[in-house]
């Protein structure tokens, strides 16, 4: 078995025209034909991500892993 992805035409007389590799031998074969819509005229939105600017960083901030997280134990109130 072999897959082949390619474009295809349907000309007026509704014949589905369609070039193969020539590595394919000249018969007949069992063929799986999926029609997908045209993707040339359908333009998808870009994805507008939420952008919040808060100003710059603060020159002190430490993102350390000791500086993030405490490590004495908290009491369970």
């Amino acid at each position: 078995m072999q897959t082949i992805q390619t474009t295809a035409t349907i000309n007026p007389e509704h014949q589905l025209m369609i070039q193969v590799p020539s590595s394919i031998p000249a018969g007949k074969y069992k063929v799986v034909l999926v029609i997908e819509p045209k993707t040339e005229t359908q333009k998808s939105e870009p994805f507008k991500f939420p952008v919040d600017d808060y100003g710059p960083w603060p020159v002190d901030l430490s993102l350390k892993r000791e500086d993030l997280y405490d490590r004495r134990p908290r009491l369970l109130n």
